[in-house]
């Protein structure tokens, strides 16, 4: 089947749409195996809108599930966007019809991989998904194929660039968490209403998606422990930084025999360290396994290049005949992960306190602390022009979540303290 010619129905004209088309027309014939892969319907939101490529020569769809249905469309590619919608129901329509679907959609496969899977094996067509997450960085092969032969404790990493953008602004130009949003969205790192990447959802989806890929389980996106950036002060980008330490917002998911915890927050990592090396836009990701040790892969995250050749790179695999399980294990077996308490997992953490220039402060917090039987690590009194009191940081050992809580609480009762207290987790990286 070298000489075929597939035909490509496109879903969304975005940026990614927009490098797709822009790559299939330079490169009808990339596939590794022979073939030609032509667009041979697009649809969208809007025909008239305006974009840098000529789309009055393709077939146009109203109607993004028509275009999945027709008899025209060999492979459908979804790059609609949203957990639901139009996006949903054109990927079932297309899986429907027992047609090969390639979405860069977190989103939904984060939400719904599980019925999506069972459909696509049912029919026998492939759902591919690499550009999801990370976008043109492999990170989905890799999990899904090249470590299918170890046993995966643990992903970690930075998945979102407009979280990683506004981070490394601030703590570079000194400007606040509000002007640096502002300015992102200016250039286009950040959408209009950002409150899926800010608000650590789209990291979320991502993390899940991961967890899914390496345990063998069902997407659990409903189970994942989500907090975003909007809460992270220039204040504590550099007291973290006085401390040894860079605040990125780390997705994690890690397996034990209790089950799976997954979780997105900001966190403070090393300044030595990978993570906390990785500036601006990029994305970086840990992978431990428990033959191959610990693996690190950093790379753009978005993009209309990377992310066009991740979906290019997916229908290759089509082309080529690739055959796999969606996620790692079929689609009868997934089963979600077991969610662990949160409140139960040891973390070391910044805990950081605004509070009167007078004297017996430090002490109370210290015996607050010690009587929950919190260890401290490291301490910081810092004094800082502009501020209404003095700000004091510590950094604990490894200590229960719920432990600390319930003695940051008692400290937040004393009168000496003038906000409310501010905790990061220390990323266990």
């Amino acid at each position: 089947m070298t000489d075929r010619t597939w035909r490509i129905g496109v879903a969304g004209l975005g940026t990614v749409g927009a490098g797709l088309l822009t790559f299939l027309a330079e490169h009808p014939g990339f596939a590794p195996a022979g073939g030609r892969a032509v667009v041979s319907g697009v649809s969208a939101r809007s025909r008239s809108r305006p974009r840098p490529f000529d789309i009055s020569n393709l077939p146009w769809f109203d109607d993004p599930v028509a275009l999945a249905q027709s008899p025209e469309t060999d492979i459908f590619v979804e790059l609609i966007g949203g957990s639901d919608g139009p996006a949903k129901a054109a990927v079932e329509a297309a899986l429907a019809a027992g047609k090969p679907v390639v979405t860069a959609n977190k989103a939904l496969v984060a939400e719904h991989g599980a019925e999506l899977a069972a459909l696509a094996e049912s029919k026998g067509a492939p759902l591919l998904f690499e550009a999801a997450v990370m976008g043109g960085t492999p990170a989905v092969k890799m999990v899904r194929e090249a470590l299918v032969g170890d046993d995966i404790k643990s992903v970690a990493g930075i998945l979102n660039g407009t979280c990683n953008y506004i981070l490394t602004e601030m703590e570079a130009s000194g400007r606040s968490f509000a002007e640096v949003l502002a300015e992102a969205q200016r250039l286009g790192y950040a959408e209009a209403d950002p409150t899926m990447d800010i608000g650590g959802f789209d990291a979320a989806h991502k993390i899940s998606i991961l967890a899914a890929l390496a345990f063998g389980c069902a997407p659990n996106y409903a189970a994942a422990e989500v907090e975003g950036i909007a809460q992270v002060e220039l204040l504590d980008i550099r007291m973290a930084k006085d401390l040894g330490y860079r605040i990125k917002l780390v997705a994690s998911a890690d397996r034990s025999e209790e089950g799976v915890l997954v979780r997105v927050h900001p966190s403070l990592a090393p300044l030595n360290h990978p993570l906390a090396q990785a500036g601006g836009a990029l994305n970086a990701l840990f992978i431990e396994g428990a033959r191959v040790g610990r693996i690190f892969v950093q790379g753009p995250g978005a993009g209309a290049g990377p992310t066009a050749a991740a979906v290019a790179a997916d229908i290759a695999d089509v082309m080529a005949g690739a055959v796999r399980p969606v996620f790692q294990a079929p689609a009868g077996t997934l089963r979600p992960f077991e969610p662990v308490d949160p409140s139960r997992s040891l973390s070391r953490a910044y805990v950081r306190f605004l509070v009167k220039d007078e004297p017996g402060v430090i002490a109370a917090v210290s015996e607050t602390l010690a009587e929950a039987g919190v260890s401290i690590e490291s301490f910081l009194q810092k004094p800082v022009e502009n501020a209404d009191g003095v700000p004091i940081v510590l950094t604990t050992h490894a200590v229960a979540e719920s432990v600390l809580a319930a003695a940051i609480e008692r400290i937040a009762g004393l009168s000496a303290v003038l906000d409310k207290p501010r905790m990061l987790r220390i990323a266990r990286i």
